[in-house]
């Protein structure tokens, strides 16, 4: 697994506690699903995903995809970033918990910042609000696109 904090094994106990209180079908679907997420290293969207899974030699539709990444979030399993206006992006929320983003929007790069000097305490509290997790969004300019606009100022200077 990724950066999480649960093993898979952990996952799937997780997944069946909230689809057995629910009173949710437990399928092999949802599981494979949940298992290739678990194998993905970072940041994935969905079509990514899909293509994972059908690699993985098990045949599921998009809006099967889509279904359980919904089901996955409501188990509070994976969170859903939003980047750019039309990028959506989800990671395993126990690997969300461990960093911040740091996002180009020059070439849309996404970086992960591990750091310790950006937290927000435990007992943080917001009038009527109960917060699950954080992140941060850092934007601006990466390294590669600071030095592509300077190669280029330089060019038309010459």
């Amino acid at each position: 697994m990724s950066a999480g904090v649960y093993s898979v094994e952990k996952m799937r106990e997780i997944l069946t506690g909230y689809m057995e209180a629910k009173k949710l079908r437990k399928t092999v679907e949802r599981y494979t699903i949940l298992e290739c997420i678990c194998r993905l290293q970072g940041h994935f969207d969905v079509e990514t995903l899909r293509k994972h899974v059908v690699e993985n030699h098990f045949s599921v539709s998009q809006a099967a995809v889509y279904n359980t990444i919904e089901l996955l979030m409501d188990a509070g399993l994976v969170v859903r970033h939003q980047f750019f206006s039309q990028v959506v992006q989800y990671e395993l929320k126990s690997a969300a918990l461990t960093h911040h983003h740091a996002i180009c929007h020059y070439c849309g790069g996404i970086r992960e910042v591990k750091t310790e000097k950006v937290k927000i305490p435990a007992d943080y509290k917001i009038p009527k609000f109960t917060p699950e997790y954080h992140s941060l969004y850092i934007y601006g300019m990466c390294s590669k696109c600071k030095f592509r606009e300077r190669s280029q100022k330089k060019k038309n200077n010459e």
